[in-house]
């Protein structure tokens, strides 16, 4: 028997108390603006383009709005012009875990480059090791708040640059310290991942784990050679995999060879619809790719990206999609499995993610409808009574 919540869409509050995973979140993405003004006055940094706190929220959020990443990229420089200082790098990282906690986040990986960390004089040791004492900080204040959080860490390398091995073998050093993975990132047209193939052939032969942006601003050959070439465990948005997906007159459907693979050997997709949609990947929630490759069955996960950017959490992302596809709990189960199974923890530590706390946790949240109907049931007894 299904259970009446299946049919119907979750509220707003369902869908903040539901336990929700993240895999694609950038730290320098995600500062609080009221963070970002005080690090700026502390620090004697003068080029921000407001200093109140609501309006400068505002002004990234229309800046990020212009629909090119190039454009979108440029907001980053205030925000890693604040974050030079390993007391900056602390709070911001734990206010990042405890923000994420209070929106329901349960697991989250959370991606920085540390090469852009280094104009106040730390090292790429000293920035790691303050992020990582700040994620540490934010889960113990979340647990003190009633919240539980677990966060690991994404060093990415920035793909226009040559560090690429550097932070590899860096992300490879403090792997069993909080850092759970390789990344890169960076505009994608003019610099193909394949640039960096020491970097991720070094992590294969270490049995690391690494993600590659690929298939957001640039189409199937990003994907391709991020797959074929370089080995990825993960596609950091992937989204233009719709460019290989017909859709036929008559409904069918029709998977290319890359797009067939990709399903088939059930590679994640780190989808962040709302920042699709500033990037010009989508137009509109309702036309995001992400509705068709749900239906499909592709390994699809729901993630935030740069959340001061785009003004959003993740529930505010699974709010936009219940209304543009009618998502109920158990849609918001799958993407929260699919993006669990797809972590960089180990095997054991993600199924029992899976079975003790998400599985659980929205079997709960489905059985509201239950003790609600015995309440109404209750009052009408008593009212004939």
């Amino acid at each position: 028997m299904t259970s009446q919540s299946t049919a119907k869409s979750p509220a707003p509050d369902q869908i903040r108390r539901a336990p929700k995973v993240l895999l694609h979140d950038h730290l320098d993405g995600g500062l609080r603006p009221g963070t970002v003004v005080e690090l700026a006055r502390e620090q004697g940094y003068s080029g921000l383009p407001e200093t109140d706190p609501g309006k400068l929220a505002a002004w990234f959020r229309e800046a990020a709005d212009s629909g090119s990443l190039e454009r979108y990229l440029e907001t980053f420089s205030h925000t890693v012009g604040v974050l030079q200082t390993r007391e900056a790098l602390v709070r911001v990282a734990a206010e990042c875990a405890e923000d994420l906690a209070e929106d329901g986040v349960v697991y989250a990986e959370v991606r920085y480059a540390p090469e852009q960390h280094l104009e106040g004089g730390l090292t790429l040791e000293e920035v790691v090791e303050a992020v990582n004492e700040g994620f540490r900080e934010g889960e113990r204040r979340a647990r003190a708040n009633g919240h539980r959080i677990r966060v690991g860490a994404l060093l990415t390398a920035m793909r226009h640059a040559a560090r690429a091995l550097e932070i590899a073998e860096l992300a490879n050093r403090y792997r069993d310290l909080g850092v759970v993975g390789f990344d890169i990132a960076g505009a994608e047209a003019g610099y193909p991942p394949t640039r960096h193939l020491d970097a991720f052939e070094y992590l294969k032969r270490e049995n690391n784990h690494f993600t590659i942006h690929a298939g957001e601003a640039f189409g199937l050959p990003s994907i391709w050679q991020a797959l074929q070439w370089c080995g990825a465990d993960r596609l950091g948005h992937g989204v233009r995999i719709i460019d290989d997906i017909e859709v036929k007159d008559d409904g069918s459907v029709h998977l290319g060879r890359l797009a067939s693979y990709v399903r088939d050997k059930r590679i994640p997709l780190e989808l962040c619809p709302s920042s699709n949609l500033q990037t010009g990947a989508a137009d509109s929630y309702a036309e995001h790719p992400i509705g068709l490759l749900r239906r499909l069955h592709f390994r699809a996960t729901v993630n935030t990206d740069n959340r001061l950017m785009s003004h959003t959490s993740m529930s505010q992302e699974f709010e936009h999609l219940v209304d543009a596809f009618g998502y109920t709990l158990d849609d918001m189960q799958w993407f929260s499995v699919n993006a669990m199974k797809s972590a960089f923890i180990p095997f054991d530590e993600r199924l029992a993610m899976i079975n003790d706390v998400i599985k659980p946790g929205y079997a709960e949240l489905k059985s509201e409808w239950l003790f609600q109907q015995t309440a109404s049931t209750r009052g009408s007894v008593d009212e004939a009574g």
